[in-house]
């Protein structure tokens, strides 16, 4: 589902920074090899986490879900000297792709990528994170969140992306299939969590923000 008009989401873009060409080649290519394609941040997202990223000035950054790798570099763009973006995926057919994007745009000593189960990965991973960016099984974001809190500092993001899941959070919840009721789930855990405060931006299918407390 698109929330915006086309003539608003034309409007939206064009005064919106443009993505960089090594960006704009990722988003190609990805549209034209890759399943599912709209998984993709893309222009005004990709531009919306690049623009959290130079606000916060994270030192270390966790990303559940790689796909190709366009996210991970637009959380590059505004790490600390030294920072790094860990991004975790399960999808080795990607992997080629997301390296050989990640070279080409220079940022192979600020992306770290791990091939795997996320529930095994991130507790191997010896670091505080300051943002983490959740984008991946719908089913395990309230897992996710629970394995990351303690590992979020004071003043900290967690960030889950697809929350409004094309408008289906919104429909009767009996029609809702697992993926809809998972999401419906984190949300409302989220806003009962005393430990974070929190807003959902409507930016293309929402992103859940909360900041702990």
């Amino acid at each position: 589902m698109k929330f915006l008009e086309e003539a608003i989401e034309a409007y939206v873009e064009r005064y919106t920074t443009q993505e960089s060409e090594v960006l704009k080649e990722l988003n190609r290519e990805t549209y034209s090899k890759v399943l599912i394609p709209r998984m993709l941040a893309g222009h005004l997202q990709g531009r919306v986490i690049s623009m959290f990223s130079h606000m916060i000035r994270p030192r270390q950054v966790l990303e559940i879900g790689t796909y190709t790798g366009y996210s991970a570099l637009c959380w590059a763009e505004g790490l600390q000297d030294g920072g790094q973006v860990h991004t975790i995926d399960v999808n080795e057919e990607l992997e080629e792709m997301v390296a050989r994007y990640i070279s080409k745009a220079g940022q192979t000593s600020k992306v770290a990528t791990y091939l795997g189960n996320a529930v095994d990965i991130i507790p191997s991973i010896d670091q505080t994170f300051d943002v983490v960016y959740i984008d991946a099984d719908k089913e395990n974001y309230s897992i996710y969140f629970d394995l990351v809190i303690d590992r979020v500092p004071t003043g900290g993001y967690i960030i889950a992306d697809n929350v409004l899941w094309s408008g289906k959070v919104v429909e009767k919840a009996e029609s809702h299939d697992e993926d809809t009721r998972s999401l419906v789930s984190y949300c409302e855990k989220i806003q009962g969590d005393p430990r974070v405060d929190n807003v959902l931006f409507p930016v293309r299918d929402g992103l859940l923000v909360a900041r702990k407390l």
